[in-house]
């Protein structure tokens, strides 16, 4: 069964011979290959493009690596990099005209002086370059440096609920327990039994994504690796930052970790696009503030699959997939802080801060957003739009719950929508 990404097929449409490299970035298993080797080389083809025109070439493919005279035992050495000499004299030996060559490069990051060799092929005109990574100091400020400014990042993530929906049997409610609990990762949506997409899930933690961590960055200590992200599961979408994390590894692991070896694993995490960070931006100060921070996961299956399925409270596991929802659609995502100051029934003036779940802008557009799995009465109400009411700007502000209710405004102004509503049509919040 094949599923559909005309989201980031149109983006990649959209973007070729635009002189830039187009770089598509995300999670191991996410769909990148599939979309770059299968769906965007199909329209290639049905657009008139001949095959010998279009170069794939995968660098973990062992096919492709003997293509270019690779010793396949070599790369596996030390975490060598392909030979960037042998894969150009192949690019070399497949141009013979100056017809446009579609360059279609995946898991880029594995070459020798990828970004030199990548940077040769943006002066030619003749080349339009398409290469996917699973590591985020691929598009570090050197490469940056490297590329002046023209590579070109189309970041993808596991299916959202729409693209789930495109192939799940059940209804939308069946189908959202069923994404909050094994998420969108389309190897295991595909699987039918429930009990195969929770081993596959297993397996991608185990065999992938802690495996590459561990040999891309030497780490030493496995487990403090594995408990980390272990703690990082269970709290997802609360505040923390290293430091707290060290106190709690020390009280109930008898660990001496330290906050700068924690800091430097999260972003181990964040470089694999495991997950993400939300900074926290006080509205009326109009600043960041450092920490702490709420993490997220780009798929709840591979979070809930971390912690045995065990933690699967709805409030945060929704949360989580608004915030995925809110990145996917391009929006920069950061947790809202309201600083206010009021007396108690002694006169007293006591100083808080009230919280809004995301803060979403792009480009000239901003939203307030307030995620509630239910709203039973009007005390929840009120404590939902509490903070929206101390913000004195007029940039919308939209509550987001798992009731089922109408799409609407209330009296001050704020749009409530049912999270059906808006995964399925993300264009509701724009009423």
């Amino acid at each position: 069964m094949e599923i559909k990404r005309d989201y980031y097929l149109n983006k990649l449409i959209s973007r070729k011979g635009n002189g830039f490299i187009k770089v598509i970035t995300g999670v191991r298993r996410c769909g990148k290959s599939y979309l770059l080797n299968t769906l965007f080389y199909r329209h290639l083809l049905e657009n008139g493009i001949t095959d010998d025109h279009i170069i794939r070439f995968a660098f973990d493919s062992a096919d492709d690596l003997l293509a270019i005279g690779e010793n396949l035992l070599e790369p596996q050495k030390n975490n060598k990099p392909v030979d960037p000499e042998k894969f150009m004299a192949y690019i070399r030996s497949r141009t013979v005209d100056r017809g446009m060559y579609y360059l279609l490069l995946d898991e880029v990051q594995m070459l020798g002086s990828f970004e030199t060799v990548l940077n040769g092929y943006l002066r030619k005109e003749n080349m339009d370059v398409f290469v996917t990574g699973s590591n985020a100091k691929f598009l570090s400020s050197d490469i940056i440096t490297e590329f002046e400014g023209r590579g070109d990042e189309v970041r993808m993530y596991p299916l959202n609920f729409s693209e789930f929906m495109t192939v799940y049997k059940g209804d939308k409610y069946e189908g959202l327990s069923q994404y909050m609990l094994y998420g969108g990762i389309p190897l295991v949506v595909l699987r039918e039994d429930v009990k195969d997409k929770a081993l596959l899930l297993e397996n991608l933690f185990s065999e992938i994504y802690i495996r590459d961590i561990v040999k891309r960055h030497g780490v030493r200590n496995k487990g403090e690796l594995e408990d980390l992200l272990n703690v990082i599961s269970s709290d997802v979408g609360s505040l923390t930052n290293p430091e707290r994390l060290k106190n709690a590894f020390r009280i109930v692991k008898k660990s001496k970790i330290t906050s700068a070896t924690i800091k430097k694993y999260l972003n181990y995490f964040e470089d694999s696009f495991l997950i993400e960070s939300a900074d926290r931006y006080d509205i009326k100060g109009k600043s960041y503030i450092e920490t702490p921070k709420k993490y997220y996961f780009s798929d709840l299956g591979l979070r809930n699959a971390r912690i045995n399925f065990r933690q699967t409270e709805p409030t945060h596991m929704m949360e989580n997939i608004l915030y995925n929802e809110l990145r996917m659609l391009g929006y920069s995502v950061d947790v809202g802080v309201v600083p206010i100051a009021e007396k108690d029934r002694q006169g007293k003036v006591t100083r808080k801060q009230l919280e809004v779940d995301f803060i979403c802008n792009l480009g000239s557009a901003r939203y307030y957003i307030q995620s509630a799995y239910s709203i039973p009465d009007e005390e929840k109400r009120a404590q939902e739009i509490r903070p929206f009411r101390k913000i004195d700007d007029s940039f919308k502000k939209i509550i987001v719950t798992g009731d089922i209710v109408p799409t609407q405004y209330d009296e001050h102004g704020i749009l409530t929508v049912n999270i059906y509503d808006l995964l399925l049509n993300p264009s509701v919040i724009e009423r």
